[in-house]
């Protein structure tokens, strides 16, 4: 009878409708459903009538009853106005009663959207109601009344944290005033300068401008000039323009510089002292050719019982970057190096990344190693991690390396023969257990003096850069396994993580690859895997390998820092980290201390670590688009001195104002204007991938082939601008293989 009393106390409808409306109220942005809410409620209750009573709460008699019970509430709260339906059989608060606080993402269009932070819909927000709020900034948005079968939509009331305060832009002078109007094409508003804050800057000027206030109802921030860049179209300008843009800095603070010359340049014997010496082990690095920072050397030897010890051997940043000092603070600010085409911007002063950090041959250098006892069938028997001194004995480039061993002679071949070869055994290994072997097509400018591009090439990859691949691999695992695996009370610790694949992005890359006569089986994780390497084979060597690679990494989640290890999904690895290029990551910094730490028996030790592994990975998003740009500059800096010029290509993308093609011989992409199109009127099917001429019938497909003829490139935008030099399109599918045709449409 007790029993039964309590279970009708919690049915009361009275109850149920003060504790829905709580949930609302404490979640507004997000919708729910009965079934949702009854399952949460179930659950207050058992947590409010206590142990006694979970029996009688997870009965299927009593669930039923409460999912009514929710459905009648449900009923009540709508009619009354309280909530509505957001969406079929969801439900959450009344808008006009709602606030939500999100990031800011502008469209080219001027419109924008507040970025759902809990997997919710995000709210599309009109250029009309952005007030004076800017792309990337933490905004507080009042949500509309949702009308039926559209979009929640809300207005900017308040902004609560600018993304960023300086704009690069070209300066439009007048007698009185300027306006810096900004680069970006998501800002979209420019920039009112007054006379006293021109400081110099000259019309048609590119340049940085601060905005100083921007008072409610005005059009228009107000800003003064505080960095001039020089003339758009210059290599200068419009790097210097780039590293702005993204908010990256272009040179080390004089009291960080002051503080990197009182590091000691030698080794004591006190350093030496308390590390395993490795230096009379045979140990070399190998890099790229124009590599200066040396992250990483391998060493390898035989052990006793005819075993290999293999050494993975990092640069001890730690060691010289001390917590907390300006140089510290500087890095963690940086997080990244970036590499730009004619520069690097590097995370740590030259002294550090070119020189003491830097494992150069025939130096004692400081390490922290992952040791690897491993036999002839690759199968790790035994790891030591810990502090060590190392002495290279050769700089190896990839190029190098791999001349050896295709000649089967030179110096340290046998070592790089049985590191190949034990790097094959692990990556075949990897790839049987569902890793994605993720190889995107890399570009590479050959520069004049003057920092011109004269040509463009394709990077190789060569089976030297597989295998420091698969041994930095080794290190990283074990690192993260070594704390990930230890049991007891958690560690804090960095994981470099990788999610499954998005469904929704990886059916549209299915039906892409489709369209080229790919299938992509995505019945779940394994087969799309599985499927994915397969497709990424067969492409190698097609004029549809770039884009495909592309879409396929696009289609995927993207991999970030967390504390939060579930694992590496494109590895296939439970357990990841990154610990092998401290010189040019801070999260591998991060990771080094934090080893420190577990071993030295402690288990917690960093300071607000989901916060800096989120800055680490939004600063890594940030570099890779600044690098994008400085690609795609050049590009259109080649392409210029190729105006006029045809060239074959292949159909990457369409839209509804054009077609992007990529040029076939160098990888440059450019846009097909739809006003450029004369022949014909043309409408953009997208479901079918194509545009169709109104007229003739005439259609064109991505992954046509197809030949253009530069017509421009505009430098500041970074844009290509080409014409189809052939009218040809398609009325019969002749100018693409009919297998893909009919495998498409089927």
């Amino acid at each position: 009878m007790k029993q039964k009393k309590q279970e009708d106390d919690l049915l009361k409808p009275e109850k149920i409708a003060g504790e829905l409306l709580e949930i609302f109220t404490n979640n507004p942005g997000r919708n729910y459903n009965p079934r949702q809410l009854a399952k949460m409620l179930r659950k207050d209750a058992v947590k409010e009538e206590g142990k006694e009573t979970i029996k009688s709460r997870y009965e299927d008699h009593f669930n039923k009853l409460m999912r009514q019970a929710v459905a009648s509430v449900i009923d009540k709260l709508v009619k009354e106005e309280k909530i509505i339906e957001a969406e079929p059989y969801r439900y959450k608060l009344k808008p006009v009663h709602a606030f939500m606080e999100g990031i800011l993402d502008v469209t080219q269009s001027g419109a924008a959207f507040l970025l759902s932070e809990d997997g919710e819909d995000d709210i599309y927000i009109s250029e009309k109601y952005l007030r004076n709020a800017l792309h990337g900034d933490r905004v507080k948005v009042l949500l509309h009344p949702r009308h039926k079968n559209k979009k929640m939509e809300g207005e900017v009331i308040e902004v609560l944290q600018r993304a960023r305060t300086h704009f690069t832009g070209t300066v439009q002078l007048s007698n009185k005033y300027a306006f810096l109007v900004p680069d970006s094409p998501r800002m979209h508003t420019d920039i009112f300068i007054s006379p006293e804050h021109i400081n110099g800057a000259q019309n048609g000027m590119k340049a940085v401008a601060e905005i100083l206030e921007w008072e409610k109802g005005r059009k228009n921030p107000i800003g003064k000039i505080v960095e001039l860049l020089g003339m758009p179209g210059e290599n200068e300008t419009e790097i210097l323009s780039i590293l702005t843009e993204f908010g990256l800095p272009n040179r080390f603070p004089n009291k960080v510089e002051a503080e990197v010359s009182t590091i000691r340049d030698t080794i004591s014997q006190a350093d030496i002292a308390v590390r395993k010496d490795f230096r009379t082990v045979t140990t070399f690095t190998i890099d790229p050719v124009d590599a200066k920072d040396f992250d990483d050397a391998l060493s390898i030897r035989r052990t006793e019982n005819n075993q290999w010890e293999i050494g993975v051997h990092i640069a001890d940043v730690s060691h010289y970057v001390k917590e907390d000092s300006l140089l510290d603070t500087e890095a963690y600010s940086r997080a990244t190096s970036v590499y730009l085409v004619d520069r690097v911007v590097p995370m740590l002063p030259e002294k550090l990344s070119n020189d003491l950090c830097s494992l150069r041959p025939k130096e004692d250098k400081l390490c922290y190693s992952a040791v690897f006892t491993i036999d002839d069938q690759a199968v790790v028997h035994s790891k030591w991690f810990g502090r060590t001194v190392i002495h290279s004995d050769k700089r190896f480039t990839y190029e190098e390396a791999q001349k050896i061993l295709d000649e089967g002679k030179g110096i340290f071949y046998d070592e790089l023969n049985e590191l190949n070869r034990l790097a094959k055994i692990l990556r075949k290994e990897r790839f049987g257990k569902g890793a994605i072997g993720f190889e995107k097509t890399e570009t590479r400018f050959a520069l004049d003096e003057k920092g011109n591009p004269v040509s463009v090439f394709l990077k190789e990859t060569l089976e030297t850069n597989n295998l420091i691949e698969e041994f930095m691999l080794l290190a990283n695992k074990y690192v993260a396994e070594l704390v990930g695996k230890s049991g007891g009370k958690k560690m804090d610790f960095v994981y470099r993580i990788h999610e499954g694949p998005v469904a929704e992005r990886i059916a549209d890359f299915a039906r892409v690859a489709g369209a080229f006569g790919y299938k992509i089986n995505t019945s779940n994780d394994k087969s799309i895997s599985k499927s994915l390497n397969k497709l990424l084979q067969d492409v190698k060597g097609k004029d549809e390998q770039n884009m495909l690679e592309q879409l396929a990494i696009r289609s995927m989640s993207k991999a970030r820092y967390t504390s939060d290890n579930v694992g590496h999904y494109g590895l296939a690895f439970d357990y990841y980290t990154h610990f092998t290029s401290p010189i040019r990551r801070f999260p591998d910094v991060m990771v080094h201390r934090l080893l420190d730490n577990f071993l030295e028996g402690k288990r917690t030790g960093a300071k607000n670590l989901e916060d800096r592994c989120k800055h680490c990975t939004d600063m890594e998003i940030r570099a890779t688009d600044a690098e994008r740009a400085s690609n795609k500059f050049m590009q259109a800096k080649f392409m210029l001195t190729k105006k006029g010029q045809e060239f074959a290509g292949i159909i990457t993308g369409l839209t509804d104002w054009g077609i992007f093609v990529e040029i076939t011989e160098n990888k440059c992409e450019g846009m097909v204007r739809m006003r450029d199109l004369e022949d014909d009127f043309y409408e953009f099917d997208d479901y079918n991938f194509r545009i169709k001429g109104a007229r003739t019938g005439k259609i064109y497909r991505l992954g046509d082939h197809v030949k253009v003829k530069v017509k421009n490139a505009d430098l500041v935008k970074k844009q290509i601008d080409l014409l189809m030099a052939d009218a040809t399109g398609d009325k019969s599918n002749t100018n693409r293989p009919k297998k893909h045709y009919k495998k498409f449409h089927k």
